[in-house]
């Protein structure tokens, strides 16, 4: 994280004794990154953080992998996959994978009802709220989020997700090999935002009061690497994990929302790294956001047509009517993959279309990655089947 939070009660230096009022011992527990050489906090156990009384194999959902061959670029349509009990799923275990590679994993989950706790052992998480609310109960404290907001939880966080509300809970989440945080070209050396940032620390919500459950034998969901791949267990803790009575440091779970994101805009049209929220080891978020467009008399507002040469591009459409893809059947709810080795750009008719306009009222966000992206059972089922036809018309030869 880019700066510095005190929540609750901690001791006037590090690893010395804090005690509560009945004289007993709490107990430090630091959260560091990078082996003690990056940001931490130092969180104050009621109980050992350490203890296990039981342990068991957490059978993941289907994490299999394929190739997206031959070569295409592909539309999901997310509002169309359902699950198998669609009344008791949850946000941790309920999420059926989309798209993935040895960086990073994208998965999508519509919940009903409350999570077990969780802990993501693999890497950071970061998770756009599509609609619904939702209250993140943490060990740093609780989050509320709603829709058009992130949350971004760091590695090993134990936490839980509480439906609030009749409505669903729809999620699209990143799951990173690595850490996720705000652009380096946006930090000072120190950490700050800088001021030619889209956004700021104001804008970043953290905790602010310790969460204290009581509780015995608890279960507490990991996911985490195995010989195999990702794979999961369940440790029994005696004591309940929310037993922080205070923390301190740089590293904590965060609500950043979409309207608190202040684009960018030119002359003429901008990249998509000037959209950049966000991003890990070779993977970056960005957020594409209802703005003026470029002012030069003779500019195209629409993207103009583009070869990932170094990634494969993904866009999940959340909200307006998204010019660039008017025609291509793309709506909100829709994810588009363009991968690396295709070009790609607006659809016919849309470049003529946009020519004169000066507001575009669109919301998408964007995960471009660095290494190609493989197919996960998900985008196999949401996957419309004739997308890649969508620049000729609807041609296409069966017998090639």
């Amino acid at each position: 994280m880019v700066y510095y939070r005190s929540v609750g009660t901690i001791s006037r230096h590090r690893h010395t004794v804090l005690r509560d009022a009945g004289g007993a011992l709490h107990f430090e527990e630091l959260m560091g990154e990078e082996g003690f050489s990056s940001d931490s906090s130092l969180l104050y156990h009621r109980h050992i953080p350490s203890a296990i009384v039981g342990a068991r194999t957490w059978e993941l959902p289907d994490h299999s992998l394929v190739a997206n061959e031959p070569l295409l670029p592909r539309h999901l349509r997310l509002h169309d996959l359902t699950h198998d009990d669609p009344a008791h799923t949850d946000a941790v275990r309920g999420r059926r994978l989309l798209l993935g590679n040895d960086d990073v994993r994208l998965y999508y989950v519509v919940a009903t009802v409350d999570s077990p706790l969780y802990r993501n052992a693999i890497g950071d998480e970061c998770v756009y709220v599509e609609s619904g609310s939702a209250i993140v109960e943490t060990v740093f404290g609780s989050l509320e989020v709603r829709a058009e907001q992130y949350i971004v939880i760091p590695r090993a966080t134990t936490h839980r997700w509480r439906v609030v509300g009749s409505e669903p809970l729809r999620l699209f989440a990143v799951e990173a090999n690595s850490h996720i945080g705000p652009p380096r070209r946006y930090l000072s050396a120190a950490g700050q935002l800088l001021e030619h940032s889209p956004y700021c620390e104001r804008d970043l919500r953290g905790p602010t009061e310790p969460l204290l459950v009581d509780g015995t034998d608890v279960e507490v969901y990991i996911k985490h690497r195995g010989a195999a791949g990702i794979t999961g267990t369940v440790h029994v803790v005696p004591h309940h994990p929310f037993d922080v009575v205070g923390w301190d440091g740089c590293l904590y779970p965060f609500v950043f929302a979409l309207e608190d994101f202040m684009p960018i805009t030119g002359k003429l049209h901008q990249p998509p790294p000037v959209h950049q929220v966000f991003e890990g080891h070779n993977f970056v978020i960005c957020n594409f956001l209802p703005r003026k467009v470029d002012y030069h008399p003779l500019s195209v507002p629409v993207p103009y047509y583009h070869s990932n040469v170094d990634s494969d591009e993904v866009m999940f459409y959340v909200g307006g009517n998204y010019e660039a893809r008017k025609g291509s059947g793309i709506g909100i709810g829709s994810i588009s993959l363009h991968p690396g080795g295709h070009a790609h750009g607006p659809q016919p008719g849309a470049i003529e279309a946009s020519l004169g306009k000066d507001y575009f009222d669109e919301s998408g966000i964007m995960v471009d990655t660095f290494r190609p992206l493989l197919l996960g059972e998900a985008a196999r089922a949401a996957d419309d089947g004739v997308y890649p036809s969508s620049w000729s018309g609807g041609r296409w030869i069966d017998d090639v």
